[in-house]
């Protein structure tokens, strides 16, 4: 339960801090002295979202503290709200808002005054639904979101793969025809120097030649080489007379080497030069092949290379896609009719609970003043969805002589307030350790009153509960009672006891704190609550 809660300057209050315990505890105040403010405050700890609009004029920061007692030992609390951000911190250490929610968990439950919005929502029917399924159930919500988020991942994929099987193979096939086309031209790095090197030899190959023999009949006829041998030997005994001359040795040495080399390349070319227009024909064809590849695939034939690999790449890994796009859409027929057959247990087990909610929530309906009151929790099948394949509806009747409608067209606010304690009380409420009611008496009075604080302190038989209540009858079954004042822009918490509990008792009866005659009802009141006939 909630040993402790503090706050400090949340919007009025400047501080507070509430020592809670055990039982029925009950939060009163003129109305907008800032009582409502407090479960705000709890709803922070609770991990909920933050609201700058918290932040009071005595600081730039909100802080909430509480501390957790129960079977798991102690858990301390606290969240940090300012202007740019909020913080939350589990035993000390710094935690997120999710952290925080996960921690406190089911341990607080809120119940606010306004929550028959969500049951006229089917979501919010769901929830309350979902919230009172039993362990079979509860396994079978948890199958059901596995198996639908597994579909949906499945189906996440399938769309990535862009979906239309024939364009896949329509790429494929596109890819797989580049890089065929391209490597089957045979071309390698450095093709396109070499073609048109061979290209200018076979287009100009008579002048070619002719200057190619000139050069050899301007060597001579026993060539450079030879002329050059003869000299290196005279020039040799030179050097034995004269040392000085062996460096010329060495350089013509060199030169007698190039020319003998140059002579013998000359004579090949020029024996290699013929007009032969086949040859030409070929190199002359392969020449349009690679101009053609280069129009389509690059500029240059280096290009052209790199877009045929990456040709083969995509190939491979359209092949791979539409491999894994005929598993996927086996995997997916699988999934869609494992949501339907799981889908099909969870509705079971809505169904079911929703039967249970049903007969409880009418028992404590009867308890709050209602004689022959008609409700129903319906859970139709509706097609696989997010949350299920269940689309449920609550239908009301305050006596079975009247035809059931929408609750938020045929109850009134009074009849609000209880049904929505009715059905919290039938749910989750009852589970938690903690349980805070924020004016959920709203438009009820007299008997039924009682009633509702009979109702309320009966439920803290077993558990804490929280009352933020305008009711005098509510009021007087707490154990403890809590005070909100006002005094301009400042507001302030106090627990009462004795006579300050019948001054403030008598205020909620009639505006009077100081009459006698006002504190003789309080006290009135009081023992009736805790004689244990107060609904009479």
């Amino acid at each position: 339960m909630l040993d402790e809660f503090r706050v400090e300057n949340l919007a009025l209050i400047a501080e507070a801090r509430l020592e809670l315990g055990p039982g029925f505890t009950v939060i009163t105040g003129e109305t907008g002295a800032g009582k409502t403010l407090l479960l705000g405050a709890l709803r922070l700890l609770r991990g909920d979202l933050s609201s700058r609009d918290l932040i009071g004029p005595a600081g730039s920061e909100t802080i909430v503290e509480g501390r957790l007692d129960g079977v798991d030992g102690e858990i301390v609390l606290m969240r940090r709200v300012t202007e740019q951000r909020s913080r939350a911190y589990v035993d000390g250490s710094l935690a997120t808002a999710k952290r925080l929610a996960e921690t406190v968990g089911t341990k607080i439950e809120i119940v606010g005054q306004h929550d028959h919005i969500a049951l006229s929502d089917r979501a919010g029917l769901r929830r309350l639904i979902d919230g009172a399924l039993d362990a079979e159930g509860a396994d079978a919500l948890d199958r059901y979101r596995e198996a639908w988020s597994h579909l949906e991942m499945l189906r996440s994929q399938q769309e990535a793969l862009g979906g239309d099987r024939h364009a896949l193979e329509r790429e494929r096939e596109m890819a797989r025809f580049q890089a065929d086309e391209i490597a089957g031209a045979g071309f390698a790095a450095g093709s396109d120097a070499e073609l048109d090197q061979r290209a200018t030899r076979l287009r100009y190959g008579e002048a070619l030649g002719e200057h190619l023999n000139s050069a050899m009949g301007a060597m001579g006829e026993d060539g450079v080489a030879a002329a050059l041998d003869l000299a290196i030997r005279e020039l040799q005994m030179a050097a034995r007379i004269d040392s000085s001359l062996a460096p010329l040795v060495e350089d013509l040495e060199e030169v007698a080497t190039l020319a003998a080399h140059s002579e013998s390349e000359i004579g090949k070319l020029a024996s290699s030069i013929a007009r032969d227009p086949a040859a030409l024909s070929l190199v002359e064809h392969r020449l349009a092949l690679l101009g053609d590849l280069k129009r389509k695939y690059g500029d240059d034939l280096d290009a052209v290379l790199e877009f045929g690999s990456a040709a083969a790449v995509r190939a491979t890994e359209l092949d791979e896609l539409l491999d894994r796009a005929e598993d996927l859409a086996t995997e997916v027929v699988a999934t869609e009719q494992r949501v339907v057959d799981v889908g099909r247990d969870l509705h079971m087990a809505r169904t079911a609970t929703s039967g249970g909610i049903v007969k409880h929530a009418l028992g404590h309906l009867e308890e709050l003043g209602f004689s022959n009151p008609v409700l129903e929790l319906v859970v139709e099948s509706i097609d696989p969805g997010p949350f299920g394949a269940d689309s449920p509806t609550l239908r009301f009747a305050s006596d079975r002589s009247l035809r059931p409608g929408p609750l938020a067209r045929v109850a009134s606010g009074g009849e609000l307030s209880r049904i929505v304690l009715a059905l919290r009380l039938a749910t989750t409420a009852a589970d938690a350790a903690t349980v805070a009611f924020d004016e959920i008496d709203a438009g009820v009075g007299g008997q039924i009153a009682l009633a509702l604080g009979e109702k309320l302190a009966s439920l803290a038989g077993d558990r804490q509960v929280l009352c933020v209540t305008h009711l005098p009858q509510v009021a007087a079954f707490a154990n403890e009672h809590f005070v909100v004042e006002r005094s301009g822009t400042v507001a302030s918490v106090h627990r009462v006891e004795g006579e300050g509990r019948l001054e403030e008792i008598s205020r909620m009866l009639a505006g009077l704190p100081d009459s006698e005659r006002g504190k003789e009802h309080a006290a009135e009141l009081l023992d009736l609550a805790h004689s244990g006939t107060g609904s009479g």
